[in-house]
């Protein structure tokens, strides 16, 4: 399949990772792997607006949000959305320390409330992460997609908890990167509907090479792999 649309990338260099990706390589890799158009969002966001600039068919920017920064993380969401056309926010509770439940992340989420983007969180790693943190959050803001980003990650009591969080709360999204088990994208949409399960890629940390993959063998029918791997972000972000 091709003209396939990738929830999850980054840019930027990540020596900790041993890895990095600029713009030029990364729609390199788009182009080898049929990848129409690429979720984006890096530090300092600066590097995510020029990369959109440069690529405004292929790179749809999200801004990367750290709740701690209060009133400035308010204003960088309108400029990103009022000005530089972002369509979503990306938060990461482990790296940045809070809980996706924590008073602080209610200012942001009523922003995405107000411009009718989704968040798209990290989820899988604890204590910052854990699938259900996020319950709550969703029943706070059952009208705000949150997208749980790599579904659980590597852990199976996490994966499984992130579908079972998903099962509860109709606006969660389960995204497949960095997650190992093909066989539960296909346990995702045998529970949630197909219409909730995104492909993503994680570049550079992973690779669409494999990713791709992944969903293609998972078993799901060959409608379900088209709402998979494109229409479902498209749809999401009113593409």
């Amino acid at each position: 399949m091709k003209n396939i649309v990738d929830a999850h990338t980054h840019l930027g260099d990540f020596p900790l990772f041993n890895v990095g990706l600029n713009a030029e390589s990364m729609i390199k890799i788009m182009n080898e792997y049929g990848i129409e158009k690429a979720v984006v969002f890096s530090l300092p966001n600066e590097l995510t607006l020029k990369a959109v600039k440069k690529y405004p068919e292929r790179l749809i920017g999200f801004i990367w949000i750290n709740p701690h920064q209060g009133e400035k993380a308010l204003e960088q969401i309108d400029q990103a959305v009022l000005e530089w056309g972002f369509k979503g926010i990306k938060m990461h509770p482990l790296l940045d320390a809070y809980l996706p439940d924590q008073d602080i992340v209610y200012p942001v989420m009523e922003r995405a409330r107000k411009y009718r983007i989704p968040v798209l969180f990290h989820c899988g790693h604890p204590p910052w992460s854990l699938p259900w943190h996020f319950s709550s959050l969703a029943d706070r803001f059952p009208d705000v997609t949150i997208i749980l980003g790599h579904m659980g990650h590597g852990h199976i009591v996490y994966i499984n908890g992130a579908i079972d969080v998903a099962k509860k709360h109709d606006n969660i999204y389960l995204e497949t990167s960095g997650m190992p088990m093909h066989s539960k994208i296909k346990e995702a949409v045998e529970v949630l509907g197909a219409d909730r399960v995104l492909y993503g890629s994680d570049m550079p940390f992973s690779h669409p090479a494999y990713e791709i993959l992944k969903v293609k063998v998972s078993g799901i029918s060959e409608e379900d792999l088209r709402l998979v791997l494109r229409e479902n972000t498209l749809r999401m972000l009113r593409l």
